[in-house]
C-alpha cells in the first residue's frame, strides 16, 4: 500500500524540525535556515498540517530569514533529495536558464532605495496592515518621490522597478532596462511561483494587495494591472496545485481574471467580492476597514471561492432554460411575425437564422423591406443593415406601400383630397415605426460593432426580441476579396452566437449560383445559395424567392408573381410557401396561396 502524501509530508516536517510541538492544524519548531545564517535568536518554523486544507504542507519562518513555501522548497533548502519529497516531478526544470538574463542588474539601486523608505511611508503601509517584515521580504523602496517596487526575476536579480507616486497609482513609471518592463516580466515576486510548486499560490492585481497577503502570512505573486493579468501565458503557473486570483472590484478586472482563469483551467479560483462593495474596492481597503478582523475575512474568502469553471451551474442552466422558455411563451415571442399569414403558418414566424436567396431583381430587398417595417409597426425592434439601397430609397418605398401612393406622386407632393388623407395617415404611421426600425449603412460594421447596436436598440425600446436584417450577406464587410468564403462563414458564426446570447432573429438576404445556362431556374436546393456551403448548418430556415415570369417579357408590372420555397428547415417542412405578386408601383408584394 502506497504511503499517504499528507503523511509523507507531515513526516518530513517532524523529522527536519527540533523542538516541535503542535497547535490546532501546525506543526511549530525551531527554523534550521535561522540557525544556518546564524540568526539571533532563532525564529519558529510554522508548518500548516490542516487535513484537506489548500496550504496543507506550507512552511514559513516568523523572523522572515527565508521566504516561505511548500515541501519541495523546503527540501531545496535543506539538501534533501527532492526525489523523497511527494509530487516531485523530474521533467520540470527548475533551474533558470542565465542567457535569458543580462549581466548588469539593479540589486544596489533597491538596496537604496530600501534604506529610503520614510516613517511617514511605512505608516502608510501600516494603514493597511503592512509591516516592516513583509515590506523588507519584497525590498519595497523610495527614490525620494515614488515607492519602488522591485520585479526580481527567477535567477533572484532585478533588472527594472515600478516607481508609482505614493497614492496615485495611475502616475508610474518603469526604471531600469527597458526589456524588463515588458508584460512577461511583469510578475512581482515570480520566485514564489517555484516555491509554491505542487501547491497553492495567490495572484493578485497590485503589488500591495500582495503585501497585505505576505503580511496573513501567505505566498503569492503579483502583477500591476488587469491588462498584464490578459497577457500571462499560463504555462507560467503549470506546476500550482491551486491558484487564487484576487483581483479589483471592477468589471475590466473581472473580465481579465475570467480570460486568464479560461485558460489556465479548473485550478483557479478566484476570490469575489460581495454586490454591495464600491467600484476598485480591493484587498488593501479590506484591510483598512476591518483591521484585526482582516485574516478571518480573508479566511472567509478562500473558503468560500470556487473553482473556476467555463460552464453555468446546474441551477443556473434550469434557471436559464426556464427563463427562456417563459419568453417563447409569452406574448412578445408570439409577435415575431412577418405579416403574411401564409409565411407565418409554413415557419411560425420570424425566429432563428432565416436566409432568403434570389436570382437578381427579384424583388428580395422589396419582400424583406415589407416584412421588416411590418414588424416595426407591430412595434418590434428590427435593425435593418443594409448594403444595396441606401436609406432613402428604403423610407421612400415604406413610405411608398403604406400610402399607396407612387413615389414619383409622393416627390412631387400634389396630391386630391382623398390622397392627402392617405399620404398623411401614411406619414404619421412611418413616424411612428422609425421608433423601432433602424437602418445602418455602416460598411465598416463588425460582430462587436452589431452586438452593440444591438444592446442600444432593446434599452431604447425596452423589449426581450430583436430582428436583424441583412441586405446583403455576400455584400458585409471582409478583409479583402480573397477572404470572401471564410469571411461568410465567419460572419454566420457570428450570427448563431448572436441569435443565442441576445434573443435575436435574422433575416438574411443571399445571393443565388447560376444553374445550368446560366439562369436561375434550377428547381430550389441548398446548393443554389451562392458563396457558402455554411448556410446548410447555420440556417434555422433556407429560402429561395423564383420569379414566376418571364423578366425579358412585357407582361404587365401587376401580374408579376414570384414563388417562395422553403428549401431546407431545423423545424418544418420544406416546399412551396405561397406567391407573391407584385403591389406595383407601390413597391410591396400581396400574398396569394400557391397555385
Amino acid at each position: 500500500m502506497e504511503d499517504d502524501p499528507s503523511e509523507a509530508i507531515s513526516r518530513l516536517y517532524q523529522q527536519n524540525l527540533r523542538n516541535t510541538r503542535s497547535e490546532k492544524n501546525y506543526l511549530i519548531g525551531d527554523c534550521p535556515f535561522c540557525e544556518e545564517r546564524g540568526e539571533d535568536p532563532y525564529g519558529q518554523l510554522v508548518v500548516s498540517l490542516q487535513k484537506g486544507g489548500f496550504f496543507y504542507g506550507y512552511f514559513r519562518c516568523q523572523n522572515h530569514c527565508v521566504p516561505g513555501g511548500f515541501p519541495l522548497w523546503f527540501a531545496n533548502l535543506s539538501g534533501i533529495d527532492p526525489e523523497q519529497i511527494p509530487g516531485f516531478d523530474p521533467d520540470i526544470d527548475r533551474i533558470p536558464d542565465s542567457s535569458d538574463f543580462p549581466s548588469a542588474n539593479i540589486n544596489l539601486e533597491v538596496e537604496s532605495y530600501v534604506d529610503s523608505l520614510t516613517e511617514k511611508l511605512r505608516e502608510r503601509f501600516r494603514a493597511s496592515g503592512i509591516g516592516t517584515a513583509s515590506l523588507t521580504e519584497l525590498k519595497i523602496g523610495f527614490n525620494g518621490r515614488y515607492l519602488v517596487y522591485p520585479y526580481f526575476q527567477e535567477d533572484g536579480n532585478c533588472y527594472a522597478a515600478r516607481c508609482v507616486f505614493p497614492d496615485r497609482k495611475e502616475d508610474f513609471f518603469w526604471h531600469g532596462n527597458e526589456a524588463f518592463s515588458d508584460p512577461k516580466h511583469r510578475i512581482f515576486n515570480v520566485q514564489d511561483i517555484h516555491r509554491c510548486e505542487n501547491g497553492s499560490l495567490f495572484l493578485c492585481e497590485g503589488e500591495d494587495t500582495l503585501l497585505a497577503l505576505k503580511q496573513l502570512g501567505y505566498p503569492g505573486v503579483a502583477v500591476p494591472d488587469s491588462q498584464t493579468l490578459e497577457a500571462l501565458d499560463p504555462e507560467v503557473f503549470s506546476a500550482i496545485k491551486t491558484l487564487f486570483l484576487v483581483a479589483a472590484n471592477n468589471a475590466e478586472s473581472e473580465t481579465a481574471v475570467r480570460r486568464l482563469a479560461s485558460r489556465v483551467g479548473y485550478k483557479v479560483r478566484p476570490l469575489k467580492w460581495t454586490a454591495n462593495l464600491a467600484k476598485d474596492y480591493n484587498l488593501c481597503q479590506l484591510a483598512r476597514d476591518q483591521g484585526e478582523q482582516f485574516r478571518a475575512a480573508v479566511s472567509s474568502m478562500i473558503k468560500s471561492a470556487k473553482a473556476f469553471s467555463p460552464f453555468a451551474t446546474p441551477k443556473r442552466e434550469f434557471a436559464l432554460f426556464h427563463e427562456q422558455l417563459s419568453l417563447e411563451r409569452g406574448d412578445s415571442y408570439a409577435a415575431l411575425q412577418s405579416g403574411f399569414p401564409l409565411f407565418d403558418k409554413a415557419l411560425d414566424g420570424i425566429h432563428g437564422i432565416n436566409v432568403v436567396g434570389g436570382a437578381p431583381k427579384a424583388g428580395k430587398s422589396t419582400f424583406v423591406i415589407q416584412v421588416a417595417t411590418e414588424m416595426a409597426l407591430q412595434k418590434i425592434p428590427v435593425l435593418y443593415y443594409d448594403f444595396e439601397n441606401g436609406r432613402q430609397k428604403i423610407y421612400q418605398r415604406t413610405l411608398c406601400r403604406l400610402s399607396q401612393l407612387s413615389v414619383k406622386k409622393i416627390r412631387k407632393g400634389i396630391f386630391t383630397p382623398e390622397e392627402k388623407n392617405q399620404y398623411e395617415s401614411a406619414r404619421r404611421r412611418f413616424q411612428g415605426l422609425l421608433q423601432y426600425f433602424r437602418v445602418v449603412n455602416d460598411r465598416q460594421v463588425t460582430p462587436e460593432i452589431m452586438r452593440r447596436h444591438i444592446d442600444f436598440i432593446r434599452h431604447e425600446t425596452n423589449r426581450d426580441f430583436t430582428v436583424v436584417v441583412i441586405d446583403s450577406l455576400h455584400k458585409l464587410p471582409f478583409k479583402d476579396f480573397s477572404e470572401r468564403r471564410t469571411g461568410i462563414d465567419a460572419w454566420l458564426r457570428q450570427m448563431e452566437s448572436i441569435r443565442d446570447e441576445f434573443h435575436v432573429s435574422f433575416l438574411v438576404i443571399s445571393e443565388l449560383s447560376r444553374g445550368e445556362g446560366e439562369s436561375y431556374k434550377e428547381t430550389p436546393h441548398l446548393g443554389v445559395f451562392k458563396g457558402s456551403g455554411d448556410i446548410e448548418y447555420s440556417a434555422d430556415n433556407a429560402m429561395v424567392l423564383y420569379p414566376d415570369w418571364d423578366m425579358l417579357s412585357t407582361l404587365p408590372e401587376q401580374k408579376r408573381r414570384n414563388k417562395l420555397w422553403l428549401v431546407a428547415s431545423r423545424e418544418h417542412s420544406p416546399g412551396l410557401v405561397a406567391e407573391y405578386e407584385v403591389d406595383y408601383p407601390f413597391w410591396g408584394f400581396t400574398e396569394k396561396p400557391a397555385g
